[in-house]
């Protein structure tokens, strides 16, 4: 029998606090990883850090700001001894804006929380994962970095970029035996969405559920992507069992990058045929 996939390994992970970040920190602790959670929402963190027990800490951390990141893997580093896995994972979709009415403000927010946060995080495991003799390092993507119309423009244009970030990443830190690789979400049932809405509170609690049963028809799997269908893609991603991959995008999105599910008349069509098959004999 083998042991925990994770055992005895230092990790940090960004956007800690709920929705993906939370089922990674969780399925991480799980594994046998200790974890630094990281996030702006001191209130979920240090809430799910005390929930995960001794294995996880919390330390409020804006990835936009380099030396908050940078703090944030020293202190890793001081409390597990090392660095073996880095997810660079927070993240908000923003408003959806016909192009034409994309503030430059808020095109640049977008980018510094989403793809300039990623720069960060590689950025600064590079030195503790080359003394630990390698790592993992993941940043979340999205099917809006794949394909269009998945997410508001700044969004997909800016998870676009964090592809050919790690895509380069992995080519330069491959000879240390650092992998980096992008794990990229379809639609997953998280408050994200409703934040991108402007929900706040209770609302923004609820807006999962809503958020659960729109997806059901999104993609060919009928059912909404949950948190945890990430967690145990970052597992592998972490572990020894993925340990010849580098550069590249794992999407885990129930084949929404593929198309959509077959309209209901294309179903019915379908079954009609089969029918007329079935009754002469074919």
């Amino acid at each position: 029998m083998t042991g925990p996939a994770l055992a005895g390994r230092g990790a940090l992970v960004t956007g800690a606090a709920s929705g993906i970040g939370a089922a990674v920190a969780t399925r991480f602790v799980a594994e046998g990883a200790s974890v630094l959670l990281c996030d702006v929402d001191e209130e979920r963190g240090t809430a799910l850090a005390a929930e995960l027990g001794t294995a996880a800490r919390f330390r409020r951390v804006d990835v936009t700001d380099e030396d908050d990141v940078a703090g944030a893997v020293a202190e890793a580093v001081e409390r597990h001894g090392r660095l073996d896995c880095m997810v660079n994972n927070a993240g908000a979709v923003g408003r959806w804006r016909f192009v034409d009415d994309v503030p430059a403000a808020e095109w640049d927010a977008a980018f510094a929380l989403l793809c300039r946060s990623v720069l960060f995080g590689i950025k600064h495991a590079v030195a503790p994962m080359r003394a630990a003799g390698g790592g993992s390092i993941i940043a979340t993507g999205s099917v809006a970095g794949l394909r269009t119309g998945y997410g508001p423009h700044a969004y997909g244009a800016a998870k676009a970029a964090v592809v050919q970030l790690v895509r380069s990443a992995a080519v330069e830190l491959a000879a240390d035996r650092i992998r980096v690789n992008t794990l990229v979400p379809g639609g997953v049932a998280t408050r994200i969405v409703g934040h991108g809405a402007g929900l706040t509170g209770d609302a923004l609690d609820r807006s999962v559920d809503l958020v659960r049963a729109d997806l059901r028809s999104l993609q060919p799997m009928p059912r909404a992507g949950e948190p945890d269908d990430l967690a145990a893609a970052a597992v592998f991603l972490a572990s020894d069992a993925s340990g010849f991959v580098t550069g590249q995008e794992l999407v885990v999105d129930g084949g929404a990058s593929v198309g959509r599910q077959w309209p209901a008349d294309a179903v019915r069509m379908a079954e009609r045929a089969r029918q007329r098959d079935r009754e002469r004999g074919r």
